[in-house]
C-alpha cells in the first residue's frame, strides 16, 4: 500500500506532498492518503480532545503508572491530547466515512472534519455512506451541523444493531453515570433527528463491497470495527477498542471511557493478537501519526508501529 502525507501550513495555506520533502518532518494540518488497487483511504483530522492526566491515566494502578508511562515516553503530568482520526474511503462510486467526528457542541479543540474534507475537495453532499463504529460524542455528534440539520444529507447511514438500540433506548439514561448522561442525551437527539435513515447491521456482515463488520464490544455495548479489503491490500478501522499507546502495552487494563472495562480488555487483547498475526495495517481513531500503523507483538503485550 502506497502512503503519502500532505500538509496544510497554517500561514501559507499551501498543500504540500510529503514525497516532495524527503526526510524533512513537518507538522501542520495533515491529510494522510493511502492507495491500494482501487482503494483510496484518507485519514482526516477532526482536531483533538484534551483530558487531564488524572482522568486519562486513572485506570492504571498507581504503583505501576510512572514506570509504564515512562516506558512509552508519556509525561504523567501533562494534559493529554487525543487525536481524532476520521477515515474516508473512496472506491468506485462510493465515498465512505467511518464516523463523523465531534461536531460543534463537544469540545472547542474538535469538530474540524468539514474543514478537513474541504482540503481534499470533498463536500458533505459528496459522501455516499457513513458507517459508525459507536455512539460516543466524538464519533457521532458531527452528524448534525450548527443549525441541527443533518450534515450528510445524501449519505446512507449505517450503525450496528446493538449499538443503535443502546443509544435509542430511553432507559439507557438511567443506567449510566451522571457525568455520561450527556452522551446518552446527545446521541438520542441526533439519532432522532435523522429519523428512519439509519440502516442497522449485524456482526460479520459485508456492509459494502469489501467492508466487513467486526464486533468489538466493551468500549460500548455494540462497538464495531471494520476490515476493509485484505491484510495484504486493505486497512482495519479499529474505532475505539484501543485508544492509546497504553492499551497496547497493557491490553488487560480497561480505560476510563470504557462502558465495560473487563469486556473491553478481553476484546482488546484478542483483537490486537489477531491484527498482529494477520499483519493488518490499521487506522486507530485516537492513535498518533494519523492513527496509521501496525500492531507488533512485544513479549506478552503489543506495541503500535507508526507507518508515517
Amino acid at each position: 500500500m502506497h502512503v503519502t502525507r500532505r500538509f496544510v501550513l497554517a500561514r501559507t495555506a499551501a498543500l504540500i506532498s510529503v514525497s516532495a520533502l524527503p526526510l524533512l518532518p513537518q507538522r501542520g494540518w495533515a491529510v494522510t492518503t493511502m492507495t491500494a488497487g482501487d482503494l483510496r483511504i484518507d485519514s482526516l483530522s477532526d482536531g483533538h480532545l484534551e483530558f487531564p492526566p488524572e482522568f486519562a491515566f486513572s485506570i492504571i494502578p498507581e504503583g505501576e503508572r510512572d514506570e509504564l508511562l515512562a516506558s512509552l515516553k508519556i509525561d504523567p503530568l501533562a494534559m493529554v491530547h487525543s487525536s481524532l482520526n476520521v477515515t474516508l474511503l473512496r472506491q468506485g462510486d462510493h465515498i465512505v466515512l467511518f464516523d463523523v467526528g465531534s461536531g460543534p457542541d463537544f469540545m472547542p479543540t474538535a469538530g474540524k472534519l468539514a474543514e478537513a474534507l474541504s482540503l481534499i475537495d470533498v463536500s458533505p453532499e459528496d459522501v455516499t455512506d457513513v458507517i459508525f463504529t459507536h455512539g460516543h460524542p466524538d464519533h457521532l455528534w458531527g452528524l448534525l451541523d450548527e443549525f441541527d440539520e443533518p450534515l450528510f444529507p445524501k449519505a446512507a447511514l449505517k450503525m450496528g444493531k446493538v449499538e443503535f438500540s443502546y443509544w435509542t433506548d430511553p432507559s439507557t439514561m438511567d443506567t449510566i453515570s451522571e457525568e455520561r448522561q450527556s452522551f446518552a442525551a446527545g446521541a438520542m437527539r441526533r439519532l432522532t433527528a435523522i429519523g428512519d435513515r439509519m440502516e442497522q447491521f449485524d456482526d460479520d456482515v459485508e456492509i459494502l463491497p469489501g467492508i466487513r463488520a467486526v464486533l468489538t464490544p466493551g468500549h460500548t455495548p455494540g462497538h464495531m470495527s471494520f476490515a476493509v479489503g485484505t491484510p495484504q491490500e486493505g486497512i482495519f478501522v479499529t474505532g475505539d477498542f484501543v485508544t492509546s499507546l497504553t492499551g497496547f502495552a497493557r491490553p488487560d487494563l480497561g480505560t476510563a471511557t470504557d462502558h465495560d472495562p473487563e469486556l473491553a480488555a478481553q476484546t482488546r487483547a484478542s483483537m490486537l493478537a489477531r491484527l498482529a498475526d494477520e499483519d493488518w495495517q490499521i487506522i486507530g481513531y485516537h492513535l498518533p501519526d494519523s492513527g496509521i500503523g501496525r500492531v507488533r507483538r512485544k513479549g506478552p503485550a503489543f506495541s503500535f508501529e507508526s507507518e508515517i
